[in-house]
């Protein structure tokens, strides 16, 4: 890789110079424990510092050694991750640790290779881990490095290529202080967070601005470049809420979809937007109303409004549709829940926040009809 531009030689000294006057204080800073590094870095992965700051700290709270959180309920851990979204970290952060405690000892591997081997930790994130907790000199690439290096060095190739992959990996690992890992590392990452933003870097006061290509060209906001654009698909969730007597029916997502894991209301997907007689044709309608007497009509209190949630790879439009019966019907796989414990129960951020609208601030008990 060629060294011509003049920031290679100063771009990591110059960092380091930046972070040492920009310090952010966090918990995980600064702690070998490796245990507390892996939870907060799979926490961040997809989300902010400041929304994953308080699950960093309930989790180690409830669970203080990685042998806690091995020996916890599955559901407890997904209640409490929920809000976290992109639940599969979650999934894969209790295996692991069942992983670490029975098969390892309860000792966190100690180099990049079996890091790497962990599941739900990829090459980023065993860089970290390696890096914070044990000294090891392995830059770390993630959404903030790509923009910061494609910024400052005019790298106008794909992030999303394997050549892009290969040549920022490349250029990350050749810009850093191997003396000093894991400053290094946690400066770039914070740089990146706070000052060299997607969409208003500081670029008026950056310690790179003389030599910032994307600045000096007028494409600071055209870097990274990306070759593919994500499309979304839209999933339209019609869910059942019933109310029996203070009861209802909850299932749990168990199939390889979004979600897994978590809990919802009987569900009825469709391919277009809601139509009441759409569902009254489906298989689940028709059992429900099947099992209801000759007496008692199926009653239905409330249909929501559209309920919009947007996933990476998703769009969820959600409708909630509440009825009431004399007593719950018999649906295969699912439980009767009171409604007054449903807050014990994780579920994916479309219901939750139906739910909570319907919470007596006083109480905290469920009225939903």
């Amino acid at each position: 890789m060629s060294n011509t531009h003049p920031l290679h030689t100063t771009f990591s000294s110059t960092l380091l110079e930046w972070s040492a006057k920009h310090h952010r204080p966090m918990p995980w800073k600064g702690v070998k424990n490796p245990y507390w590094i892996w939870l907060s870095e799979i926490i961040l992965q997809q989300t902010r510092v400041a929304q994953g700051l308080p699950y960093f700290e309930q989790f180690v709270r409830h669970y203080p050694t990685v042998q806690d959180l091995a020996n916890a309920p599955e559901d407890e851990v997904m209640k409490l991750w929920q809000g976290l979204g992109y639940y599969s970290r979650a999934r894969n952060l209790h295996f692991t640790a069942k992983h670490i405690a029975n098969n390892l000892n309860g000792a966190f591997p100690n180099n990049f290779k079996d890091i790497l081997k962990l599941k739900g930790v990829g090459p980023y994130t065993a860089a970290a881990i390696a890096s914070f907790a044990f000294d090891l000199p392995h830059a770390v690439v993630d959404g903030n490095v790509f923009r910061i290096l494609s910024r400052v060095f005019g790298i106008e190739t794909p992030m999303d290529t394997t050549e892009g992959k290969h040549y920022f990996n490349e250029l990350a690992q050749t810009l850093l202080d191997n003396a000093r890992a894991a400053d290094y590392n946690q400066a770039i990452m914070d740089f990146g967070a706070t000052h060299c933003t997607p969409k208003l870097p500081k670029c008026s006061n950056c310690p790179f601005r003389d030599h910032c290509w994307a600045f000096n060209n007028n494409k600071v906001l055209e870097l990274p470049v990306k070759s593919k654009k994500l499309q979304k698909k839209t999933r339209y969730f019609n869910y059942i809420i019933i109310n029996a007597n203070g009861a209802t029916l909850l299932q749990k997502r168990t199939a390889n979809d979004i979600w897994q894991n978590l809990y919802e209301f009987p569900l009825i997907e469709t391919n277009a937007p809601f139509e009441l007689p759409l569902l009254q044709q489906s298989k689940l309608w028709k059992n429900i109303q099947q099992q209801t007497s000759a007496s008692t009509t199926l009653s239905i209190k409330k249909i929501s409004p559209p309920q919009k949630q947007v996933l990476t790879h998703r769009k969820i439009i959600a409708t909630f549709i509440e009825i009431t019966l004399n007593q719950l019907p018999k649906i295969d796989n699912t439980l009767p829940v009171s409604l007054e414990m449903l807050h014990q129960y994780a579920f994916p951020k479309t219901i939750s926040s139906y739910l909570e609208r319907y919470f007596n601030n006083s109480n905290q008990q469920l009225d939903l009809f």
